[in-house]
């Protein structure tokens, strides 16, 4: 019993012995099978064509990758071949073999800097992993020169390259044309000497001739032909009453038959006026025919009328002839007084055009300012160092490598950036920059490092921008710092807020705001913006708002 027993739990134990075998060699089988599919499914390689080089030569980086058609596969991008630059990336290659895909990936390179480089490791993904190059080393060389073959030869002198004309003749030939429209009308209406009328005309005649001349003209009417007697008399008695009252009584007009040939007596009798008796009497007569005429209805001959018209024609000579003839200094005085009027004709022109000027001035002004503002028209007339900028010619450029792009006002001129001598080989600084002084600066650096770094903390780049601006004298800081994407979608730190900077040559200080813009990549490259600007300048906030809203980073190839 016993033995049975213990053959039993043998064969027991062999049979699990061999379970457990089969299922370990199962396991070991379809890793080592996935293992092989992994590795046969992706195949990647990596080489250059030259391993020596003369300064700013260039070589060709090739990257080979062997997948089938289901593996995506991502090739580095931007300035990943640092210490060495790269200048233009290739389109991949695609060849076909059977159910494989063979990429071929090639990138241009090159070094303006004689030495022995290497080539970092480059990072390939495919599928959902992960693959890296080999370093490789590459040697650079200077050029030797013959120079007794090859001349030496001064350094070009700088090209002025002249600014993009603006449009402002097209506002300035505008100007010119609303101011000559408006002298043309002032001219028209108020300096040129108009035409006279023929009212104006018989106005400016003496009073003789003109009461000759509206004696002919009563002699043209259809009054005595319709018999309207009573409009016919009113005209010839206001001809001869006109006349008295210009040359003799200048009460002539509101006065009586009674009361005007009363005071024709009485100039008579003081020897003021030669008038005979017989005139006084044939004026007397008449006039009194003329009041029966009009108020009392009465209908003399149409032959008496004419008689009576005839009776005023000699009357009139013979007040004429009546009247002493005018002193020198009457003369005088008629002359002093025609240029006094002339005078005050033309100092009435000119007081209406100066007030239509200031009113149209002030017209255009207050229109522009409701349109524009009040402080913008202002300022755009008394001149603003800001809006001169913001109004002018901006510039979009790129600047440094990988290339920062950034629309600014001026061009931005190469600032020299001394390196620490225990940082000298390990980084190299390009930095840009444009000032208005107390009002406006903008930076932009870019640092590039020799070799990778596990991580960059920008945090310290801030920190060290923040301590620089305290350096040049900055004080009371203040900081906040936010996420920030630019338009082409780079991420970076955006730590901006408000200082009070130093005047130049004095204890004073501006507030002011400032801006600073941060990126990193490829654990090498830290890109900065730094923007600096005085404190409620309306213009200064749209220059910089406009500034922030242009910068793009671009990758290397494009």
């Amino acid at each position: 019993m016993k033995n049975v027993n213990s053959n039993i739990i043998e064969t027991r134990i062999k049979k699990e012995k061999l379970i457990l075998s089969g299922f370990f060699n199962k396991t070991a089988l379809s890793f080592l099978l996935i293992l092989i599919s992994w590795y046969s499914s992706a195949q990647m390689t990596s080489s250059i064509d030259s391993t020596s080089i003369k300064i700013g030569e260039q070589i060709t980086y090739n990257i080979q990758v062997e997948t089938d058609t289901t593996s995506l596969v991502v090739f580095p991008e931007g300035q990943t071949f640092l210490p060495l630059e790269m200048i233009e990336s290739y389109k991949v290659d695609t060849l076909q073999n059977k159910d494989k895909y063979n990429l071929i990936k090639k990138y241009g390179l090159t070094q303006f800097d004689s030495g022995k480089y290497t080539i970092p490791r480059q990072k390939i993904i495919i599928g959902d992993k992960t693959f890296y190059t080999d370093s490789l080393k590459v040697e650079v060389n200077n050029i030797v020169i013959d120079t007794t073959k090859q001349g030496l030869y001064d350094i070009k002198p700088i090209i002025e390259v002249k600014k993009p004309s603006s449009n402002w003749w097209k506002y300035l030939l505008i100007t010119l044309l609303i101011i000559g429209v408006v002298a043309f009308l002032l001219y028209w209406f108020i300096w040129r000497q108009k035409p006279l009328t023929e009212e104006e005309q018989i106005a400016l005649l003496p009073p003789y001739d003109r009461a000759k001349l509206a004696l002919k003209k009563l002699d043209d009417t259809p009054y005595l032909e319709n018999e309207n007697l009573k409009d016919y008399y009113s005209d010839l008695t206001f001809i001869i009453r006109k006349y008295l009252d210009e040359k003799v009584y200048d009460r002539a007009l509101e006065s009586t038959t009674d009361e005007l040939i009363s005071r024709l007596k009485l100039l008579k009798d003081g020897n003021q006026v030669d008038l005979s008796k017989e005139d006084i009497k044939n004026l007397e007569s008449i006039l009194k025919r003329a009041d029966l005429v009009k108020f009392a209805k009465s209908a003399p001959d149409v032959e008496l009328a004419k008689l009576d018209r005839n009776t005023i024609d000699v009357e009139i000579d013979h007040v004429k002839e009546a009247l002493p003839e005018p002193t020198e200094e009457e003369k005088l005085l008629d002359q002093k007084y025609r240029e006094e009027q002339e005078r005050k004709k033309k100092r009435n022109k000119i007081i209406l055009t100066l007030a239509i000027g200031v009113f149209l001035l002030i017209a255009t002004y207050i229109g522009f300012s409701l349109k524009y503002g009040f402080n913008y028209v202002k300022d755009t007339l008394m001149g603003h160092d800001s809006i001169e900028l913001l109004e002018g010619d901006w510039v979009t450029s790129e600047y440094g490598f990988p290339p920062i792009t950034i629309t600014t006002p001026e061009v931005l001129k190469r600032i020299e950036t001394p390196i620490p001598n225990e940082l000298q080989g390990q980084m190299k600084i390009k930095t840009f920059g444009f000032e208005q002084k107390q009002r406006i600066t903008i930076v932009v650096s870019n640092t590039v490092l020799t070799q990778a770094q596990d991580s960059l903390d920008i945090r310290k780049a801030i920190e060290g921008n923040l301590k620089t601006l305290e350096s040049r004298g900055a004080r009371n800081i203040l900081t906040k710092n936010e996420k920030f994407t630019t338009p082409n979608g780079a991420e970076g730190v955006k730590t901006h807020g408000t200082l009070e900077y130093p005047i130049e040559n004095t204890d004073n200080y501006i507030n002011g705001n400032y801006t600073l813009l941060s990126f990193t990549s490829d654990n090498k490259v830290i890109q900065q913006i730094i923007l600096t600007w005085k404190k409620d300048d309306v213009y200064a906030d749209e220059i910089m708002e406009r500034v922030l809203n242009s910068v793009e980073l671009k990758p290397a190839e494009e």
